[in-house]
């Protein structure tokens, strides 16, 4: 493996762990959409909001991180997918706007909205939000309507769209594959059993507890269910990889195939499976720490899909419109200069996860409580 390949797979090995962190911060979103059938009081509501307004900044900065980090080392995907499926993407960020209003202003004297309003905001981007991106990410295994055309850069006429989109539904088009489904709907299930947990670990009422506790069990059933069916599809399915000339050539069972060659990522995902179970058994018995447990294991799940996805000459976003169209860590990556100069920065990485870590902890080292809402001047 020369250096530029090293490269291209240490920044694939990073985006990889930042979308695991992302799903894992959707916890946020998962308690939002939790508000009402959690909350049935005021009391309970303001709670809720409270517990989940210490984190929400993470999982916002965690998913602007991640585009401008898929952005720097493999621009082609980003061109390709956030210049072609723009109907998607404008979707989640609109709710994603719509989230930051609302922990800004939903507590503000004399809101020209209301705070009903903006407690519709949360909802929306909790279920919404989660079920877009679990889509989104879902497309980098079951592809997308584009073509790739290198040559435009070259044309003499002024032409320099390397990417096109082929249909005019510019991303929606991905709601017709029921695999799509399967993964954004196990999002939106596992964000919600993250948050039940959550709830279990920093809200410090009975009522709230018992009902997290009951309801983590219903929600971790319809997660597993949904991503059972996305597993099976994919390792049973077919999919994409480079040959040694760089021509793209489909491959039965190619994802089962990639766990086996690279059997430390069949290793993870198993590990982050059976943690996602422990999680949910301490959840059932409403244990504080279920949400460590069932955290952890959705990062090493989510992070070993990733990296099969993209190593091992994987196709990691594939055309439905032009096979050799579809992108590899090869044939879309930035310049060797500027992985280099971007993975120096990236030195910085245990720093700030160290921070982030000692921020979280500084900020849950005090559960909430009613009396404490009641006597906070500086609610969300």
């Amino acid at each position: 493996m020369d250096t530029l390949q090293l490269l291209q797979h240490y920044w694939w090995a990073i985006i990889s762990l930042l979308g695991a962190l992302l799903v894992f911060l959707l916890f946020v979103q998962g308690g939002q959409g939790l508000l009402y059938a959690m909350g049935r009081s005021e009391a309970q509501r303001t709670m809720i909001v409270n517990a989940l307004g210490r984190k929400w900044e993470f999982t916002f900065t965690t998913l602007v991180t991640f585009g401008g980090a898929f952005f720097a080392s493999f621009p082609l995907f980003y061109s390709t997918s956030f210049g072609g499926a723009f109907y998607v993407w404008t979707l989640i960020l609109l709710v994603f706007v719509i989230q930051a209003v609302a922990y800004e202003y939903r507590r503000k004297p004399a809101n020209i909205f209301g705070e009903r309003t903006y407690n519709a905001f949360l909802v929306i981007n909790g279920i919404a939000g989660a079920l877009l991106l679990g889509m989104a990410v879902a497309t980098l295994f079951t592809g997308a309507n584009f073509t790739v055309d290198r040559l435009n850069l070259a044309d003499a006429g002024g032409n320099t769209t390397i990417s096109q989109w082929t249909t005019p539904w510019h991303g929606l088009e991905a709601l017709a594959d029921y695999r799509n489904w399967a993964l954004g709907l196990a999002v939106v299930f596992l964000s919600r059993m993250l948050a039940l947990h959550y709830f279990l670990n920093t809200i410090d009422d009975d009522d709230l507890a018992e009902r997290s506790r009951r309801r983590s069990l219903c929600a971790a059933g319809a997660f597993v269910t949904a991503f059972l069916v996305f597993l099976v599809s994919i390792l049973l399915g077919s999919g994409m990889r480079a040959t040694a000339d760089g021509v793209i050539v489909e491959e039965e069972y190619l994802y089962l195939h990639n766990f086996i060659a690279m059997p430390y990522l069949a290793v993870m995902l198993l590990a982050g499976v059976a943690a996602v179970l422990c999680g949910v058994w301490l959840g059932w018995r409403g244990s504080r720490k279920a949400i460590w447990w069932s955290g952890s294991g959705t990062v090493l799940t989510v992070f070993a899909l990733l990296l099969a996805a993209g190593w091992n000459s994987t196709v990691y976003y594939p055309s439905l419109s032009d096979m050799q169209s579809s992108l590899t860590i090869a044939n879309s990556s930035s310049s060797e200069f500027t992985l280099t100069a971007m993975s120096i920065v990236s030195i910085m990485i245990p720093f700030v996860a160290a921070y982030i870590w000692y921020a979280w902890r500084s900020m849950n080292r005090t559960r909430i409580t009613r009396q404490e809402i009641e006597g906070d001047d500086h609610l969300y």
